[in-house]
């Protein structure tokens, strides 16, 4: 099989870590860009599904909201609270919902 020189711009930190992780499964980077082009070449096209995430308003929102608990804990605003059962926890989740106007 004829083989032939081909050169490509890599980010040094993407370089590095694809070497790491494929040494880890017993590939050099040159081997692992074949397997990836036969591959694609099987599927006619690229080999994994490509999209964009996307997000509803409702969880980013949550996110948003586990950030700022989060930031609270760590500037000791927001305290850790101890329950004695998980009904205990719950109805205090509910009542800090209705405290907040969430509910």
């Amino acid at each position: 099989m004829d083989k032939i020189m081909y050169s490509l711009q890599l980010e040094q930190s993407l370089k590095e870590q694809a070497e790491q992780t494929f040494a880890g499964i017993g590939l050099n980077l040159s081997e692992a860009i074949n397997v990836f082009l036969r591959k694609a070449i099987m599927e006619h096209g690229l080999p994994f599904d490509v999209h964009t995430v996307s997000y509803s308003a409702e969880l980013l929102e949550a996110i948003q909201e586990t950030e700022q608990i989060i930031a609270e804990y760590d500037a000791n605003i927001r305290l850790p609270r101890s329950f004695a059962s998980a009904n205990e926890m719950t109805k205090a989740m509910d009542e800090e919902d209705a405290a907040e106007g969430l509910v």
